[in-house]
């Protein structure tokens, strides 16, 4: 399916008491979430932060692997991380994504606490295979530190339902949440799978 892109915020995202902060970057989390992006087909994995050492920071983990000795020892990571752009915030993201595929981005928010806006994967999976959305790319937008601002959340186009299990704890890293999304998405909806 070409019609999902992925972005990982790290701004505007909630502190640990509720401000807005802008988060550090994860090592851990470009790699996954670009491996996760390559199995299931996203279009792209943007990585955002308005913090520039940051953006040098990821971008030279993405070119270790993209041009340095990552490239040779494990190409096959270096193939995921070709999937990431690196960005200072949500306009870069929505003109590059844009400017790519030439289709109409819709905002997908994410978040492990329920909303009114809630839309289960089932149902969001369906929209995402009507005609009519044939002329729009999505994309899942994920929060880091404790998820993404309030204002960020009203603001988007579409809430996802939290990722449930069954035991009450829900504190999942954002690597493991974005794993799970992509499964419910683009997994593979052969018979018995679901």
């Amino acid at each position: 399916m070409d019609k999902i892109a992925i972005a990982l915020l790290h701004y505007p995202v909630k502190g640990r008491t509720g401000e807005t902060i802008a988060s550090a970057i994860t090592n851990l989390d470009l790699h996954d979430i670009a491996r996760a992006a390559k199995t299931y087909g996203a279009l792209r994995f943007y990585a955002a932060t308005p913090l520039t050492d940051q953006r040098v920071l990821a971008e030279k983990i993405v070119g270790h692997w993209q041009n340095g000795a990552g490239s040779t020892y494990n190409p096959d990571r270096g193939r995921a991380l070709g999937l990431v752009t690196v960005v200072p915030g949500m306009a870069e993201i929505v003109s590059d994504l844009e400017s790519r595929v030439g289709k109409t981005v819709r905002i997908v928010a994410t978040s492990a606490v329920e909303s009114p806006r809630s839309i289960a994967y089932n149902a969001f999976r369906q929209h995402l295979e009507t005609p009519e959305n044939d002329k729009s790319v999505f994309l899942l937008c994920l929060g880091t530190a404790w998820g993404l601002s309030d204002e960020f959340m009203e603001a988007a186009d579409f809430v996802l339902a939290p990722i449930r299990g069954k035991s009450g704890y829900n504190h999942l890293s954002v690597r493991c949440a974005a794993a799970i999304m992509l499964d419910r998405l683009l997994g593979d909806d052969a018979p018995g799978v679901y």
